[in-house]
């Protein structure tokens, strides 16, 4: 008989009737037992790669797949929008199927606030001639629970100019640690409604629902005080931009939306609320931010912060090189629904060298605001939330 059989069969009788020690000494051998080269270079070596791959980009698997197991949404019923600054109001309803009004509907512009003051000021000044009411709700929360101090409150005086049609008011966090961010947002929002109440808003006042950073133009909202007939609530398709107006992303931002006010029923929401969509009916302008430090707050802050999934992804030095390349600061792929349009928008966000059709503010102001224009990407490192 030869010794490879004798010591197979050795091994065996260990595994079943050896003794306890002998079995704990055995063990491994009885569970490797048969195992080639291959097997082993498979366990030791690539299963470990595979978990670290898995564990590094397994966040940029599901977004490419996501065509397989997510629909798109249901396409906007997108409203061609005329404007030129030299046909008459009357002129441009018509155009749009709307009637002319006897005189315009009051306009309130409601948003909650966390520590945006320059992109405020840039809404503010935009809408300002034709917002009869702002509606300012701030917190001493972030979505995710964390402590913030009252930023606009601290810088009221900056904000002198709409401080006789201003609506503002505080609300305490509810700091749930470990609760969905979405929650403490919908409570906000809720609180946010009230505020409404107390500012004065009636039956057909219109009611601009958007984020600081989610701009309408002037004359969109002109448009919509003066034309009578306009759907109950409307979606305005902005310009998408990210860091500054140098990163165009694409004009798929919807969020922003108008509503003509009905007590009772209209609710603040920012969510898809109707099938119309208003082309080109203004900018938004995501994590555009004039301090690091209000890159490190923001990605900490806001509702999707589960993203920060790496200390290393709030590193100054990191978020500086990812602001002036254009890339994403989570190291996500793009969120499409089909393959084309994934791999079109895969990689840095390629710049853009025109300021043709901004906010007029910010062009008047221009060296104030450089950061957010073409050029200008690097940030200034001082805090910024005060």
């Amino acid at each position: 008989m030869s010794d490879g059989y004798y010591n197979s069969k050795k091994t065996d009788d260990l595994c079943e009737h050896g003794s306890k020690a002998a079995k704990t000494v055995s063990r491994l051998k009885c569970v490797l037992r048969g195992f080639d080269l291959r097997t082993y270079l498979l366990l030791f070596v690539l299963m470990p790669f595979a978990i670290l791959a898995i564990y590094l980009h397994g966040q940029k698997f599901t977004y490419f797949f996501r065509p397989l197991w997510e629909s798109p949404p249901k396409p906007f019923q997108t409203i061609p929008h005329y404007y030129n600054e030299n046909v008459t109001m009357e002129a441009l309803c018509s155009l749009h199927g709307w009637g002319i009004r006897e005189s315009p509907r009051r306009v309130f512009d409601a948003v909650l606030f966390s520590n945006e003051k320059d992109l405020l000021t840039v809404r503010w000044n935009e809408l300002y001639p034709y917002v009869t009411q702002f509606v300012l709700l701030e917190s001493n929360s972030t979505f995710t629970g964390l402590p913030k101090p009252l930023v606009f409150k601290s810088n009221k005086d900056q904000f002198k100019f709409v401080e006789p049609r201003l609506t503002y008011g505080t609300v305490g966090g509810r700091f749930r640690k470990g609760e969905n961010p979405f929650v403490e947002e919908a409570y906000q929002r809720v609180a946010l409604d009230q505020l409404l109440r107390i500012a004065g808003i009636e039956e057909d006042d219109l009611l601009i629902m958007s984020d600081v950073d989610e701009i309408p133009s002037a004359h969109t909202i002109n448009l919509l005080r003066w034309c009578d007939d306009i759907p109950q609530v409307l979606h305005l398709q902005l310009k998408n931009y990210l860091y500054s107006f140098e990163y165009y992303v694409d004009s798929k931002s919807w969020r922003a939306s108008i509503h003509r006010y009905s007590p009772g029923k209209t609710r603040y929401a920012h969510f898809r609320q109707s099938n119309v969509l208003l082309a080109d009916s203004g900018w938004h302008c995501s994590f555009c931010f004039r301090y690091i430090s209000e890159f490190v707050f923001k990605m900490k802050a806001y509702s999707h912060s589960d993203r920060v999934r790496f200390s290393h992804y709030l590193n100054p030095k990191r978020i500086q090189d990812v602001i002036c390349k254009g890339t994403d600061f989570f190291d996500m792929l793009p969120e499409e629904y089909t393959f084309k349009e994934i791999i079109g928008k895969m990689g840095p966000v390629p710049r853009s060298y025109s300021a043709v059709h901004l906010p007029s503010y910010l062009l008047d102001n221009a060296e104030l605001y450089k950061y957010l224009l073409p050029g200008s990407c690097v940030r200034e490192k001082q805090t910024g939330l005060m």
